[in-house]
């Protein structure tokens, strides 16, 4: 399922896989994810290193979707607000600490 990675931790779920500069901890210890976005310009990261970085509404990002299950959908992840979604598929997990900031300039 998915392509190159692009569904495991840090990824843009289902279009973009992180770079290989992920290192994720050991099961058992807590990972730190950040996700940034300020306009259309995303990054995230996982225990304090950048793991990937894209443009809302770029060509690489409309090529991205249109290679993804979400291809069908129109303006798929271009929209100005929308949802936060944590999602796994049938493995246990745990989030903790979650917060929301909106950022100046946004």
């Amino acid at each position: 399922m998915g392509r190159n990675g692009d569904r495991k931790l840090g990824a843009l779920y289902d279009l973009v896989p992180p770079g290989p500069n992920k290192h994720a901890n050991p099961v058992g210890e807590w990972n730190h994810a950040r996700i940034v976005s300020q306009g259309t310009h995303v990054e995230h990261w996982l225990n304090g290193e950048k793991i990937l970085e894209y443009d809302r509404g770029s060509e690489d990002f409309r090529k991205a979707v249109a290679l993804s299950k979400f291809s069908k959908v129109p303006g798929f992840g271009e929209w100005p607000d929308g949802h936060i979604l944590l999602q796994e598929h049938g493995s246990e997990v745990s989030f903790r600490d979650i917060k929301l900031r909106v950022l100046p300039g946004n």
